[in-house]
């Protein structure tokens, strides 16, 4: 690269620093945020592995390391467990144990009985939800490969895990397969991904198979050039992993023709490419995010120069708005309050229908599981039960942050119109901020006489800042479901340590005790999620009733300062409305020539993207 890495991070780190303090003094918020996702630590790189499920997604990251059947081939989406791949001399594998304090070690040779969903784990142990395995691979020295819950699970329930991991990623690698394009679903995550990392590599898998690999390979670069421009220059690498690991199992002599055919090296040369820039990928991650900030800001400074000279009828229309709405306030706030309470209560009442409908398949499941079983295999079901829970949770909190944001869209929709809702959009976030990260954590769960254990602690923000800036899966028309900040924070649910105690006692393998046992069990885990359910939408209703009231008192005063700057601009002369008019654009251009700057240092940065080798006809 022109200048050398050194110069490229002085010229990165410059640009974060003076464009930051520029959107400091325009938005104090969106600085700060930006702000501290710049401090985050920076440590080894993380390369964080997605794709759907049945893409070769886990036989291309054990061809990367190297060792056949590491990552289990089969894990499946209810695991919910990271498996983060990082170097150590020995190869060994940790598990991190809701209700332990410290990591459970886990036998290399088990690591599928503990990561899939016929997994086999030890009496009274609950499943992981993270595993961390060490392994003295070459690649592992520059990088960790970060291998998302449910094999990539771009299934809806895991989205939000896979990007949550992404967002913390240096780099991100998504696995396709040759045997179909793109699909929707997996372009939507591109979408939604390009808003927090700014590098994506590409690896279309199954070569060996599918003869036609090359017409899906040019499909899927011209669908990213059609919905997803920004990695239409992404590179590419066609990899047989099938392939690869084959030539691990034969002498090197003989593995040299299966190794050039698999096309894994000029991947993991790619990789180790990008962990050596990691610091730089960094940056220019973060400098990705302020230039969302600078584009809307952008907009808000070409209506201040509107304003500066309006046309005369813009002030009748500005003050009809503001009568309206005053007038609205006045006549309509009780019936804004029930519609608020309607729509809050409709969607309590379906959610509570789905979750009802939901462990009713469940125990119409396990019951049949149990008739069916013998002996033994009675034993597994503590351990498939919890993971049922925890599976049945997270497609509940993806559930929660739908009827949220439908609550919230169909309310304001009776309340502001479409060219009004751009005005309140950034004051609702930072209220609904602020009203449902400072309400008390809770937790449930605890000791043996518990049986299921319900965390309901931490805060996740599931939409945010840069959503309506960025490319939007959802199109223009879904600006509140896009732009508007819902807190959800994630439902946690599993077996409780006395669950599995119980079972012990009681059941051993008497099927008609297994019964009782799980009919206790869910209705205590559906008693748990009803009282959570009826918590969190009462918290949206009050978060959303003080938004929505300062959201008015709010747009009552922008458009009080709109017709004030429009009565004074048509007050003066015209060649004092051309001075203010120059002083406004100005500000413009200022805001644009940063958007530029930050576009020419982002263009440089574009060698740190690997190119992949021409691929042969």
């Amino acid at each position: 690269m022109s200048g050398g890495p050194a110069a490229l991070g002085a010229l990165l780190s410059g640009a974060v620093d003076t464009c930051l303090g520029f959107v400091r003094t325009l938005d104090s918020e969106a600085a700060a945020e930006i702000d501290a996702q710049r401090r985050r630590e920076v440590t080894r790189p993380s390369v964080v592995v997605v794709g759907e499920t049945k893409r070769g997604k886990s036989s291309l990251v054990n061809a990367l390391i190297g060792v056949t059947g590491l990552s289990p081939v089969d894990a499946a989406v209810a695991t919910s467990a990271y498996l983060e791949f990082g170097h150590g001399a020995a190869t060994s594998a940790q598990a991190f144990v809701p209700g332990h304090d410290e990591p459970v070690p886990v036998p290399v040779d088990r690591l599928a009985d503990w990561a899939t969903v016929a997994a086999a784990l030890p009496d009274g142990m609950r499943p992981p939800r993270r595993i961390a395995v060490t392994c003295p691979a070459p690649l592992l020295q520059y990088l960790t490969l970060v291998d998302t819950p449910g094999a990539g699970g771009l299934d809806p329930a895991h989205t939000e895990i896979a990007l949550d991991a992404v967002s913390r990623a240096a780099a991100l690698l998504f696995v396709v397969d040759a045997s179909t394009p793109l699909t929707r679903p997996e372009l939507d995550f591109l979408i939604e991904a390009s808003k927090r990392v700014d590098v994506v590599v590409f690896a279309l898998t199954k070569v060996d198979a599918y003869p036609g690999w090359r017409t899906i390979l040019a499909d899927n670069r011209a669908q990213l050039q059609a919905h997803a421009p920004r990695f239409a220059s992404a590179a590419w690498f066609p990899v047989s992993a099938r392939l690869a690991e084959l030539a691990l199992t034969l002498p090197a002599e003989a593995a040299g023709e299966l190794v050039d055919e698999s096309r894994v090296a000029p991947l993991q040369h790619a990789l180790v490419g990008l962990a050596g820039n990691g610091h730089l990928l960094a940056q220019a991650n973060v400098l990705r995010t302020v230039r969302s900030e600078l584009v809307r800001l952008d907009l808000a400074a070409g209506e201040r120069v509107a304003a500066c000279d309006p046309d005369p009828a813009e002030v009748e229309r500005a003050k009809r708005d503001r009568a309206g709405l005053a007038a609205r306030k006045r006549t309509e706030a009780r019936q804004w309050s029930l519609a608020l309470n309607t729509e809050t209560q409709r969607a309590r009442v379906e959610a509570t229908g789905r979750l009802r409908t939901a462990v009713g398949g469940l125990q119409e499941q396990f019951l049949t599981r149990i008739d069916a079983a013998r002996g033994e295999a009675l034993k597994a079901l503590p351990a498939e039960v919890d993971r049922a829970l925890h599976a049945l949770s997270l497609q509940l909190s993806y559930d929660l942050r739908f009827r949220f944001h439908k609550v919230a869209e169909r309310t304001l929709a009776q309340v502001f119109a479409p060219a009004e809702l751009q005005f309140v959009l950034q004051r609702i976030n930072g209220t609904l901020r602020h009203a449902l990260a400072t309400r008390p954590r809770r937790d449930g769960g605890g000791g043996d006489n518990v049986m299921v254990a319900l965390s309901a602690g931490g805060m996740a923000f599931m939409a945010g800042r840069g959503v309506a800036a960025g490319a939007s899966a959802l199109g223009a028309g879904a600006l509140v479901g896009g732009g508007l900040l819902i807190p959800v924070a994630g439902l946690g649910l599993g077996l409780a340590a006395g669950a599995f105690i119980l079972f012990r006692r009681r059941v051993a393998s008497d099927r008609q005790q297994a019964r009782v046992w799980l009919r206790e069990v869910l209705g205590e885990a559906r008693a748990a999620l009803t009282d959570e359910l009826a918590q969190r939408f009462t918290d949206l209703q009050y978060a959303l009733t003080v938004a929505l009231d300062d959201a008015v008192e709010r747009r009552l005063a922008q458009l009080d300062a709109h017709i004030a700057d429009i009565d004074a601009a048509l007050a003066r002369d015209k060649a004092d409305r051309a001075r203010r008019r120059s002083a406004a654009q100005a500000r413009r251009d200022a805001v644009r020539a940063r958007v530029k700057q930050v576009d020419e240092v982002l263009a440089r940065a574009r060698v740190l993207t690997p190119t992949a080798e021409a691929v042969p006809r």
